[in-house]
């Protein structure tokens, strides 16, 4: 017995102790700030139903004023008597994607779109603050709700079904859900969506995120975006509404020239480069 208790003295004597492993750092993410901001924030939300209020108010004046048109350049003819209709984007618009965004933030990756489709098919957007409200105000002020979307004609079943879902009116009789590539010639640019739906509606309201979604000259330098953006200072908050998207779009990839093709680190410089910065102390 005696000798069995000095043994296990012995043992715990040489036993080496555990010594605690610090927690690694989470990787880095350009898009930590502002996922966290789209997807816990009050402010976010706040302004999200300020663009949506604003939006309802604007509708009341424009089918008010038969000479108001949200698609300037689209809208020809005598269009003043055709139907209302009003026309937003999908993504970070109506429909909330930030647990995509978050995904890739937590795994230290970008977007690629076999993920991104993967994600739209688990059809778990979740509506943004204030867009389905907004929604069925214009359905039941008798305006049709026309759906936008750069997601891909493959991608239109799963989306229509995450609308539905949420409760978006979709249009009766009328295919409202207009992807890219759905006809030859609806690309990126939604200039040619807007007039295929100006053809029949008076286009009363334009909702989006992203300079793409209300002109076809998004996709230049950041001064050339400014400019596009000063040319229709008198429509911002009238006929067409923004709501915020720190995430991604057209603003970000402006410094790198639009050209995914670079590097991650490249991308990141290049955005770095053009930030205008306070010298320092």
């Amino acid at each position: 017995m005696l000798a069995a208790l000095l043994a296990l003295v012995v043992l715990l004597g040489c036993a080496t102790p555990q010594v605690a492993r610090p927690t690694p750092d989470p990787p880095a993410s350009d898009l930590l700030n502002a996922v966290l901001w789209m997807q816990q924030s009050a402010e976010f939300k706040a302004s999200a139903l300020t663009a949506f209020a604003l939006a309802r108010i604007r509708l009341d004046q424009a089918l008010a004023d038969p000479a108001w048109t949200g698609a300037p350049r689209e809208q020809t003819g005598a269009y003043q008597s055709l139907p209302p209709a009003v026309i937003v984007d999908v993504d970070e618009t109506i429909l909330d994607n930030s647990g995509y965004q978050a995904w890739m933030t937590l795994r230290g990756t970008t977007f690629d779109p076999k993920t991104w489709n993967a994600y739209v098919n688990t059809v778990t957007s979740l509506a943004g603050p204030g867009a389905l409200e907004f929604a069925r105000y214009a359905e039941a002020k008798g305006v049709k709700v026309f759906y936008l979307s750069n997601r891909t004609a493959e991608e239109e079943p799963a989306t229509r079904r995450n609308l539905e879902k949420l409760g978006f009116p979709m249009g009766g009789g009328v295919d409202t859900l207009l992807m890219t590539r759905k006809q030859p010639d609806w690309g990126s640019a939604k200039g040619t969506r807007r007039a295929f739906v100006a053809r029949s509606y008076r286009i009363v309201l334009n909702v989006g995120d992203n300079l793409g979604d209300f002109v076809d000259e998004y996709r230049g330098t950041e001064g050339e975006r400014l400019k596009v953006m000063e040319q229709h200072r008198e429509r911002w908050g009238r006929e067409w509404i923004v709501i915020a998207n720190p995430a991604y779009g057209s603003f970000e990839s402006a410094p790198f020239g639009h050209d995914f093709k670079l590097s991650d680190g490249e991308r990141r410089r290049l955005k770095r480069a053009v930030l205008d910065a306070w010298p320092g102390p």
